[in-house]
């Protein structure tokens, strides 16, 4: 590794966009993970992706190659569960998400309540219905606090992006002109979950993802190192456009294992 990064012992990687692509790993990745364990690093996969929980994305990077139990990852899902309860402490939510996050608030001892909910939590809802949103303002408008799992506008896909939670809480919002307390990247709450599960420091770990405004503003707030790969969301051009810059800038996760070998 480069004196730059000499002294990061751990690293959080983005997977949408930055480990695979829908159902297709990025070239290098396997590579990539075998220098960090040969040079003794410690990896956590981090995501605000909320449409599955630990389990499913274990079974998906299990799939692809990469052998890692729920533990080793850490989604926006799982960090709001911790919001809801050590720090609104509600135990009845409305959720607007798909059966995987309903599992993960269930599993973190919430109840599911479509009649008298204590919050509205917002994940990036691949079984959305109108319902779900006529609902879910109906309860926001009567005063029931307004929670999103994270911000990001779009996934990015095979296809090309597609809506996710941040464009569903722009909808929502416009409908009902409350804006919710949003827990994942760029948002602290997000990094507390992952370092203390990696028992590292800001100083001594760094952020690998594809988008400026999530991954790369997380790392800017938390004091990680940045590093943006522009296999996914972000490009060149919004780097050059950015009044920020990452650390590094790589065109892929590839381009790092020279780094830490």
């Amino acid at each position: 590794m480069n004196e730059d990064f000499g002294d990061i012992t751990s690293f959080l990687l983005d997977m949408d966009g930055t480990v695979y692509l829908s159902d297709k790993l990025f070239p290098g990745v396997l590579d990539f993970l075998a220098a960090l364990r040969r040079t003794g690093r410690g990896v956590l996969f981090f995501t605000n992706n909320s449409s599955q929980d630990g389990a499913g994305y274990s079974r998906k990077l299990t799939g692809l190659g990469i052998a890692v139990e729920p533990g080793g990852i850490v989604t926006s899902g799982a960090a709001t569960v911790d919001y809801l309860n050590d720090v609104a402490r509600v135990q009845r939510v409305y959720a607007l998400g798909t059966a995987s996050f309903e599992e993960e608030l269930r599993a973190g001892g919430l109840l599911l309540d479509d009649q008298q909910p204590q919050a509205v939590v917002l994940g990036f809802d691949l079984t959305l219905t109108y319902d779900k949103l006529r609902r879910a303002c109906q309860f926001i408008l009567q005063g029931v606090p307004f929670i999103a799992s994270h911000p990001d506008l779009t996934c990015p896909t095979s296809e090309g992006p597609i809506p996710d939670c941040g464009a569903i809480t722009a909808l929502i919002t416009a409908a009902t002109g409350i804006a919710p307390v949003v827990i994942g990247k760029p948002h602290r709450y997000m990094v507390d979950a992952a370092l203390k599960r990696l028992g590292s420091t800001p100083a001594q770990t760094a952020i690998v993802g594809d988008r400026l405004y999530t991954d790369m503003e997380m790392g800017f707030r938390s004091e990680l190192r940045t590093v943006l790969v522009l296999s996914g969301e972000s490009t060149e051009a919004d780097v050059a456009k950015a009044a920020r810059k990452p650390d590094l800038v790589v065109p892929s996760i590839a381009e790092l294992i020279p780094l830490i070998s």
